[in-house]
């Protein structure tokens, strides 16, 4: 799994990535304890959410475009430093005393705009720099390092930094981590492939041409559409009904609140352990769709735990086979995407995929108000799981595994017909 580091420019981007998740992670644990000692009510956070979110997901068709019409590193290096600059102004702010709860909505929102740019250049500039025989090594890193940074070491060395210095000196460590990210790519040497840049077209019909390429590709658009039903179904049941069953169901505190959400970054550091050393099944699809669908199913394990250890469990297979599935479904866009258009694929994917969460969120209370927390989640991993596996029996959607299409030299350029 470490083979891709070998390369000097796929090691600085992996550098620079992890640098900025430990910041990422930070951050969000600085937020939410920012918003609270502004506003005690969780109103306030659900807010902050929406004002990060709703930008990401309104600009990730022209992040698409913009990252398959320039130079990809130019791109994350522009993103970082907004990124990097709305942290400093937050920190600043916060150290001084005088932020408020309309100064962090507003920052969230340029924050979260600009990581919409980032995201896709990011994800098409990978194949660039890792060859096809070593991608799913690169992705299973990719897998490896998110949980283990985002969701264990971020948040830890967020809560020595609030400690020592309050909110404002976690939002400050953030923004230090954009400028290594930033200057890691910087770093990386620019060369032909790295970026696609077409003359002539508008962005609104490269973007139609985008949607184009996925419509004829039954593994693209289903598994986007999939995707987009199953967060619908779990994922605000899995952020906001957790917390709840575990403070006021099973009797636990912070502490196995946290306990149950480390068990699930160790899940996916496992899950991305066993893909780097694995590699990529001859089944790819079915192996992606089938450890999804059971991922999705072990929702419902948090509905049906009756001690903590039991809710711990669940989130560790949860993660774990939501990784290793995320894997194949990584180097298989990277493999066979062109890379003309693996930046509006890659937006197109998050921005489908997400683009129901905020409703997500929405229906969630009034339906575990009327249900109960339990029957909710576990209706939601149940329901979860059959469209996921449904999906796998989409006419079509298996051809490019029947046909060995992955794992063709020139899996890149062969991809290019309907399904």
């Amino acid at each position: 799994m470490i083979r891709p580091l070998g390369l000097r420019d796929f090691r600085f981007l992996w550098a620079g990535m992890t640098v900025s998740l430990v910041g990422d992670g930070a951050f969000l644990v600085a937020l939410a304890w920012q918003v609270y000692e502004l506003s005690n009510a969780p109103a306030a956070l659900s807010i902050v959410g929406v004002a990060a979110s709703l930008p990401h997901v309104l600009f990730l068709a022209l992040g698409g475009v913009t990252s398959d019409r320039l130079d990809r590193r130019r791109v994350m290096v522009a993103a970082d430093c907004v990124r990097g600059l709305v942290l400093a102004a937050m920190g600043a702010l916060a150290l001084a005393g005088t932020i408020r709860l309309w100064h962090v909505v507003l920052l969230t929102a340029v924050y979260g705009g600009a990581t919409a740019f980032f995201g896709p250049a990011f994800d098409a500039i990978v194949p660039a720099l890792v060859p096809g025989e070593l991608l799913a090594e690169a992705n299973a890193l990719d897998q490896f390092v998110r949980p283990a940074t985002f969701r264990l070491a971020g948040p830890a060395i967020a809560g020595w930094v609030i400690a020592l210095g309050g909110t404002g000196s976690a939002f400050l460590f953030d923004a230090a981590t954009f400028a290594v990210s930033a200057v890691c790519v910087l770093l990386m040497r620019a060369r032909p492939g790295l970026h696609a840049s077409e003359e002539g077209a508008s962005a609104l019909e490269e973007v139609r041409e985008g949607f184009r390429f996925v419509r004829s590709r039954v593994w693209l658009w289903g598994t986007f559409a999939a995707a987009a039903i199953a967060y619908l179904l779990f994922m605000g049941p899995t952020e906001v009904l957790l917390p709840y069953v575990v403070k006021h169901q099973l009797g636990g505190g912070p502490a196995a609140l946290g306990f149950v959400f480390a068990m699930g970054g160790l899940g996916a550091i496992a899950g991305a352990l066993v893909m780097g050393q694995r590699g990529l099944p001859r089944r790819h699809i079915t192996f992606m769709y089938v450890t999804w669908t059971l991922a999705t199913l072990a929702v419902a394990g948090y509905g049906l735990a009756r001690f903590t250890w039991q809710a711990m469990a669940a989130g560790f297979v949860f993660n774990g086979l939501e990784t290793a599935g995320t894997v194949v479904w990584a180097t298989t866009k990277h493999r066979l995407v062109p890379s003309a258009f693996l930046g509006r694929v890659s937006s197109f994917d998050w921005m489908i995929s997400i683009g129901l969460v905020p409703i997500s969120f929405a229906i969630t209370g009034p339906v575990a108000a009327a249900i109960g927390a339990r029957a909710t989640l576990v209706g939601a991993g149940v329901l979860g799981a059959a469209v996921t596996l449904a999906a796998l029996f989409l006419p079509g959607m298996r051809r490019i595994e029947e046909e060995g299409l992955l794992f063709a030299p020139d899996a890149p350029l062969v991809a290019v017909g309907p399904g």
